[in-house]
Formats: structure tokens, sequence, C-alpha cells
């Protein structure tokens, strides 16, 4: 994304809004009502306070105090609930476009990106958006209103009081907090990146446990994050500095309000005492709404930051663009057609002219050294990434030109490293499909996982833990290839299946898999002869090294 100011940030998270504008303006309206109610509670009060001494009946003013008072309660809770439920709507409609976002952008654009740091911009990240959203968007608008009226209020005394009060209500809600957004931009983008360190460096802290404690990196580690972490407590105190010394100034601004309306009243315009003690008490009381725009400077500096992050992700361009409107052509083969590919980060290209036909019913194996480009092969199939010259085709067409959703239905891949979610054993082999039981249990046999899924406690009710940790490597192998049958696609692109298998369990497997593809296609690729032995047709490919 491209360096753009904090305002431009804001207007950006304001232009989301537009769903929810008719809940934001009505915060807006309940919100200067109880502002105002709570003002006038003040001046109702010093008004019938003033009559009280003098002698006169104040009743009426007492009534008007009361009824301020109860409606500022009413209205301030509306304020708040509609605040929070636009927040909350907003984080949740931002939370799914980031999620659509990452889906288009993955694989390609996420497999150098930290998912600790990714983690941190999913959760905390726009967890802090709702600052924006419920605690900055009303109180803006609702210290523009309120600032009209009390100026109102003033005029009806003198157009002096008016002009005294708004260049205060500058000072403290215009000048002070664009003073302090200077100073306090960089410790915010500080703290969210050195946030994101943290969370990407306990990740790694996490799944490499075991290594750390056999290497006796412990120690290490500790100090490593202790480091990180004092950084970030430097770049909070940076901002606690400015938000206190802010604060400061801003009270101090107020009370110089307070005093110069009481001198102006009292010694230059000799306004009757009372009106003069009314005046100035609402000068006092006036400040909440502008007081809660000078804390926004530095209150929104992470939220900004934030933002940044967030929005960054919103704007990038996916390495490959989905079609939507391509054909579904019927699998005949697929081929690759003097393809020249080098993955996004540079360097040399990974094939270079290259040229592969796949007909259609064969057993396609793929045998090269690792880093020979043949796993390339199969995501330029998948079209996880396109190619810089020459085609890749599928019956002849070019997958650019294929429905995506077409072609994910085609095929079924399988990369080198299985992903297990956090749910059952059958749901996760229903990721391939919506499947009945018996359709889960007939591509677990082939899988030769049925008889260790029946060990389970619960069979394939059993929960799995995070990324099935409690399986061996293999077992989870052998859910990825029970799933990549249940998909059933025509094209079946196998990326080193029996790497985590031994001997015995790679036999079964590939005799299952000569047996049950069922006239499909299968590109296997294997860095193992042995697992490429059903293959009819080997394909080599030279070593770049």
């Amino acid at each position: 994304m491209k360096n753009n100011s904090n305002f431009k940030i804001l207007w950006r998270l304001l232009d989301l809004v537009k769903p929810l504008w008719p809940v934001m303006a009505l915060a807006i309206i309940l919100g200067s009502a109880g502002q105002l109610a709570a003002s006038f509670v003040t001046i109702n009060a010093v008004a019938a306070a003033g009559k009280i001494f003098s002698g006169q009946t104040a009743s009426a003013l007492i009534v008007l105090l009361l009824i301020c008072a109860f409606s500022r309660g009413i209205l301030h809770y509306g304020e708040h609930y509609c605040n929070h439920l636009l927040a909350f709507k907003m984080l949740a409609l931002i939370r799914v476009k980031v999620f659509h976002k990452l889906r288009l952008l993955s694989p390609a654009k996420l497999e150098g990106k930290d998912k600790g740091d990714l983690l941190s911009l999913i959760t905390s990240d726009i967890e802090l958006l709702e600052v924006f959203y419920a605690h900055t968007i009303s109180p803006i608008a609702i210290a523009c209103v309120y600032t009209i009226c009390l100026l109102v209020f003033f005029a009806r005394y003198s157009l002096a009081c008016a002009l005294l009060a708004l260049i205060f209500y500058a000072l403290a809600g215009i000048g002070i907090p664009l003073i302090f957004s200077r100073f306090s931009s960089r410790p915010g983008q500080d703290i969210r990146q050195k946030m994101g360190q943290i969370s990407n460096f306990m990740l790694d802290s996490i799944l490499g446990l075991a290594e750390s404690l056999q290497y006796g990196q412990g120690d290490k580690r500790k100090k490593e994050l202790a480091a990180t972490d004092q950084d970030l407590t430097q770049s909070r105190a940076k901002l606690n500095q400015l938000t206190a010394l802010q604060q400061t100034l801003t009270n101090l601004v107020i009370l110089l309000a307070t005093t110069s309306m009481l001198l102006l009243t009292s010694r230059i315009l000799h306004l009757p005492f009372s009106q003069s003690l009314i005046t100035a008490s609402a000068m006092l009381a006036s400040f909440g709404p502008v007081s809660a725009l000078s804390a926004l400077s530095t209150g929104l500096t992470e939220t900004v930051a934030s933002a940044r992050r967030v929005l960054a992700i919103l704007d990038e361009e996916p390495v490959v663009e989905e079609n939507a409107a391509g054909g579904k052509p019927a699998f005949s083969s697929a081929s690759l057609e003097k393809v020249t590919f080098t993955y996004p980060d540079g360097g040399r290209p990974v094939l270079a002219d290259y040229s592969l036909t796949i007909p259609k019913g064969k057993i396609i194996g793929i045998h090269a050294p690792s880093g020979s480009g043949k796993s390339t092969i199969l995501k330029l199939l998948a079209r996880f990434y396109d190619v810089q010259k020459g085609q890749v085709a599928i019956s002849a067409v070019n997958i650019k030109d294929i429905e995506t959703s077409a072609l994910r239905g085609l095929e079924s891949y399988m990369p080198q490293e299985t992903w297990l979610a956090t749910d059952t054993v059958e749901n996760n082999i229903k990721l391939g499909k919506a499947a009945s039981r018996e359709e889960v249990v007939a591509c677990a046999k082939m899988a030769n996982i049925h008889d260790f899924i029946m060990t389970l406690p619960k069979g394939y009710d059993s929960l799995l833990g995070e990324n099935g940790n409690s399986l061996s490597a293999g077992q989870k192998q052998r859910i990825g290839i029970a799933r990549a049958f249940l998909h059933g696609g025509e094209l079946l692109l196998l990326d080193e299946i029996t790497a985590n298998l031994d001997a015995l369990n790679e036999g079964i497997i590939l005799k299952a898999l000569k047996e049950a593809r069922s006239g499909k296609t299968v590109v296997l690729v294997s860095h193992r002869l042995s697992t490429l032995a059903i293959a009819d047709q080997i394909i080599a490919l030279p070593s770049r090294e």
C-alpha cells in the first residue's frame, strides 16, 4: 500500500461504514443530545443556585435540571449502544474482507509471510479498529454539533463570548491534537510492528519447543524475547509520555478558557455576576466532547498503525486472478507448453522453455532431486501461479481461460505437507467434499488409515489437535490421501505422498492408488524411484544445481 497520510487511512475506514450509516447517525444524534443535557445540568444548577441565593423561586429550573440529568443517562446509554453495535458489526465485516483477501492471495502471496505477524493482524490489529468505530467517528461529529450549539448559547450573552469560546475550542480540539499527532505517529507504528514480531517469535518458539529444549536454546530464546519486549516497552513509554503531556496541556487550556470567560464577562462586558457565573460554568462544563477529540491524537496512533497494516493486506494484488466466468471443459489431457517460470521473489527460472504432456488415464511419474522444479509443475497445473511464458493447458484450453472453481473441481491436489484442522477425523477428510460416512470410510480404507482411525477413542468422531499434532507424519499424510481420494478430481496431483511412510505402507498406498484411480489421470512427484514404480511413464527433470 502506498504511504498514505493518517487522514487518508481514517477516511478509508470511514468509507467502509456506508452499510451502517443509519446506526452511526443515530449515535451522533443521541450523543449530541446527551452532551447538551449534561452541560445544562451544570448551567441550570448554577442558575437555580443564583435564584435561591437571591430569594427567588427556582422550581422550574430544578425540574429542568432533573429532566436533563435523567435524559443524560438514557441518551448516553443509547449512544454507547449504537457505537458499539456499529463497531462490532464493522469488525466482523472487516474480518470477512481480510479472510476473503487472504484466500485470494493464497498460496503464492502468503508463502513468504510470517504466520505470527498475520495472526497478529487478523486478531489484535483488527480488534484495535474498534477504537475508531466506537470511540472516534461519533465523538468527532458530536463535538462539532455540540460546539455549534454552545457557541449559539454564548452568543446570546455576547458575540465576544462566542468568539472566545471558539478560540479555546479550536486550540483544545484541533491545535493540540494536530501537534501531538506528528510526534505520536512513529511510536504507534513501532508498537504495532513489534507486536507482530512478538507474535511471530512466540509462534516460532512454540512450534520449535522440542528443538529448543534438545539443543539448549531456551535461555537464548528468552533473551531474544526479552530484548524485543524491551523495545516494545520503550515505544509504549514514549506514547504514554506524549499522552500524559497532551492531557496536561488540554487541562491547562480548559482552566485558561474558564478564567478568561469569567474575566471577559465580569470585567470587560460588565455582565451581572449571575450571568458571568453561568457563562464561566458553561465554559468549564463544555469541554467534554472537545477533550475527547484532544485525546484522539495519541489514542488513535496505534489504531491508525493497525489500520495501515490491515488496509495493506486488502490492497495486496494476488499473483493469480481467479476466473469466475471461464469455460468448464471436460478433462481429456493436461500439458505444459514451452513454459518459463520464475517465482515472484526473483532468481533464475525454475522452468525454462519446458514442455510436458499428460495423457488421460495414465500415471505420470516425475522424478528429480530436491529443488529441480517437480513440485512447481504441480503448482502450475493447479494454477497457484501463472507462468511468465508459454501456457499450461487442460483439454487444450489455457487454464487462465477456465473457471477457477471448475479447475479446482477437475483436480485433486495434495501437497508435501498435509494440513489438518482442529476438528474431527471425518470432517478433516470431508474437506475434500461433502460426503456420507460410508464414502469417508471407503476413502480411508483406500488410504490405509481406516484401521488406525478405529483405534481412536471416538473413531471418525475423534477430535484432532492443532494441525494433527497427536498424529505421526505418516498418519497425517494418509488422512490427506483419503481427502484427495474423496475429492474425486479427474486429475490427481500428488506431491511426495509417501515421503513419510515406511516401505510397507508405501506399497499399500501405491497399490490402492493404482486400483482406485478408476481411469483417473495421476501426476505423481517423488525423488524416490520406489514410489514411481506404478507409473506408466517416468519423466526425469535435470538438477538445477
